[in-house]
């Protein structure tokens, strides 16, 4: 399954400074889990199983409540049993109709 989701906190003293340094936390939780993904400018995608993948979004909104004590949590899933390698090979397919002409 492929996992899309943003977490970040709702409350914090100091939004500007805390937010993004919330927001890294759960981001190193993810990168440090071993699990194929990415992060972009909205949301961080995570590839695996579905306890793997929904035990690292747990983790990750753990950290964000190490800073405060109410956050936002937004998933989506792409749940496909059997396959591997679409955070890629979504893309690789995609780009393939881009560069093909259409007759």
């Amino acid at each position: 399954m492929i996992v899309a989701f943003s977490v970040a906190p709702t409350e914090v003293p100091n939004a500007q400074a805390e937010m993004s340094e919330a927001v890294a936390a759960a981001v190193k939780v993810v990168r440090e889990s071993g699990l194929p993904n990415e992060t972009n400018a909205m949301f961080t995608l995570i590839e695996g199983e579905w306890d793997e993948v929904m035990g690292v979004v747990k983790q990750a909104t753990e950290a964000v409540l190490a800073v405060s004590p109410r956050v936002g949590l937004v998933l989506k899933a792409d749940i496909r049993p059997g396959y591997t390698g679409q955070l890629t090979g979504k893309i690789e397919s995609l780009e393939r109709h881009l560069t093909t002409p259409t007759l």
